[in-house]
């Protein structure tokens, strides 16, 4: 192991982002309401060009306007390949209040388009003397983007997220589908004449996942387009989870209750991580390094995954 320690990402919940067009601020009470972690205000694909501008006056009024209790409260911004950006930015953080904690930036492809963002951020927020300092998020949906994701990953201390955008990803990958997450149909292998359908986005996420924690940042899942698909979405979710991503977006209020169900460790894994890390301690005073647990071998690091699932117990508990 290296002797750099790994960072710890922000000691926050996560587990579902909720997201809305700022173009529609009559769903903004029922968001903020919502049992989702996050809510992401959208000002780029869920708003036509024309209604841009509005979007933001509405975004940047509600972002005063609305209790929006203790969840994180995130705005999407227009990608840096639009002429609209720019203005985004400078009018949240000059027009909009300190309730804001984030920007989400869409389509980031290399450390330079961080560098971009936060040199004007940091530029706002000196001139108007804000006094939180902004997050960022990043969407990783390009082939850019997963080919620099250690890079990006490691770009600015603002980082605090990191998703996975399939559709745009699928796009500029040049993947033959049409699907927003989930498994594909003609992507599977075949198996003494029976389909198996394996996951087309598994590699990426992986990516996405070990630039994350290596760096500290916190790996999120992104959309499942078939909101009448629960199965689906759950299916995903738990690949997800399992492989250490830490929540999900929501693109439909039904899906944040779905998204909370697989990302809240559920009563029987924290008890067995409490078991594992009473059975370590005993196992330490004996002198010892690892012990019998159920039947199976628990050591060290056994500690460090029981560790994980008690900690992201406490901080929903404290929610």
């Amino acid at each position: 192991m290296s002797f750099r320690i790994q960072p710890q990402p922000p000691a926050r919940p996560n587990r579902c982002q909720l997201f809305g067009p700022g173009s529609r601020p009559a769903i903004f009470e029922k968001m903020a309401k919502s049992e989702a972690d996050v809510i992401n205000l959208d000002l780029e694909d869920s708003v036509s060009p024309d209604d841009k501008p509005g979007a933001r006056a509405n975004i940047v009024q509600a972002i005063g306007d609305i209790d929006w209790g203790a969840k994180t409260l995130s705005v999407r911004i227009n990608g840096l390949d639009t002429p609209y950006w720019y203005r985004d930015v400078i009018d949240l953080l000059e027009q909009a209040g300190e309730r804001l904690d984030q920007i989400m930036i869409p389509k980031v492809g290399c450390a330079a388009d961080l560098y971009a963002v936060d040199a004007l951020v940091t530029a706002v927020e000196a001139a108007k003397g804000r006094k939180k300092r902004i997050a960022f998020e990043v969407i990783i949906e390009s082939a850019a983007g997963i080919a620099h994701v250690q890079e990006i990953a490691a770009a600015s201390p603002r980082l605090q997220a990191m998703s996975l955008g399939a559709a745009d990803f699928a796009a500029s990958m040049g993947m033959a589908t049409t699907g927003i997450g989930g498994t594909q149909e003609n992507y599977y292998m075949l198996h003494e004449g029976q389909k198996h359908w394996s996951d087309p986005w598994h590699w990426a996420q992986a990516a996405i996942v070990a630039a994350c924690r290596t760096h500290g940042v916190l790996p999120v899942d992104g959309p499942f387009g078939d909101f009448s698909d629960d199965d689906g979405f759950r299916a995903q979710a738990l690949r997800s989870a399992t492989l250490g991503m830490v929540g999900k977006w929501a693109i439909h209020p039904k899906q944040v209750a779905l998204a909370n169900e697989v990302f809240t460790p559920s009563d029987t894994a924290v008890a067995e991580a409490r078991e594992i890390l009473d059975a370590m301690e005993q196992a330490k005073a004996r002198g010892e390094g690892a012990t019998v647990y159920k039947g199976r071998l628990v050591d060290i690091a056994s500690i460090k995954q029981a560790e994980v699932i008690v900690k992201q117990s406490e901080m929903i508990a404290a929610r």
